[in-house]
């Protein structure tokens, strides 16, 4: 019987110190990994993209043409305080499972003009 109680009590402590530990590991902050200027232009080389320099973009921003859509992706309460003119709040959360479950919003904001400069901030 002795040993029975050992080992349950055993048991008991193993239980709980996995669950400590799991609730520790999932909840431990993380920092988001550090990005470079090379990593970004290998992603917009990857992906297809085009870079352009600030100056190009107050130049054509000035334009005011149709060519151009900035799209403000802070939360709604920041756009609110203030925002570039002429931008569109489409707020998004730093995940993949947010951008795979916004994909069809952001597909019907952006529409069906390929040629339009997009910019994102």
């Amino acid at each position: 019987m002795d040993v029975q109680k050992r080992t349950s009590s055993g048991l008991a402590l193993a239980a709980v110190l996995m669950a400590v530990v799991s609730v520790w590991y999932t909840e431990r902050p993380v920092a988001p990994p550090q990005t470079t200027w090379d990593a970004v232009t290998a992603e917009a080389k990857a992906g297809g993209y085009a870079l352009i320099a600030t100056e190009e973009l107050a130049r054509r921003h000035g334009r005011a043409s149709s060519d151009l859509l900035l799209v403000d992706t802070r939360q709604e309460w920041e756009y609110r305080t203030g925002h570039i003119a002429g931008a569109v709040n489409f707020p998004m959360e730093p995940t993949w499972w947010a951008r795979w479950r916004k994909a069809g919003e952001l597909e019907d904001l952006l529409g069906t003009d390929k040629d339009r400069l997009l910019v994102f901030y």
